[in-house]
């Protein structure tokens, strides 16, 4: 039960810090001297939305669907 609200919470703020309306009219900073600010935030937020997605798939992945495929037996469509 914690797990799950914990992760509801991760992917609230996720989905919230993805509408960054405060970067839309800078254009100073430059980050590392070439990148608008704008552009590094989405930088960021990428790599913070894969370790999310990460994370989901770690520790809220349905184990039944993986081994409902193991024990399946193999058919063969190519007899006749």
């Amino acid at each position: 039960m914690k797990k799950t609200i914990l992760l509801t919470l991760l992917i609230t703020v996720v989905y919230v810090l993805h509408h960054d309306f405060w970067n839309w009219k800078k254009v100073e900073p430059l980050v590392l001297g070439f990148l608008p600010i704008g552009l590094a935030y989405h930088v960021a937020y990428s790599i913070v939305a894969a370790i999310t997605m990460a994370l989901l798939v770690r520790c809220a992945w349905p184990k039944h669907l993986d081994e409902d495929e193991q024990s399946k037996p193999e058919i063969r469509r190519d007899a006749k």
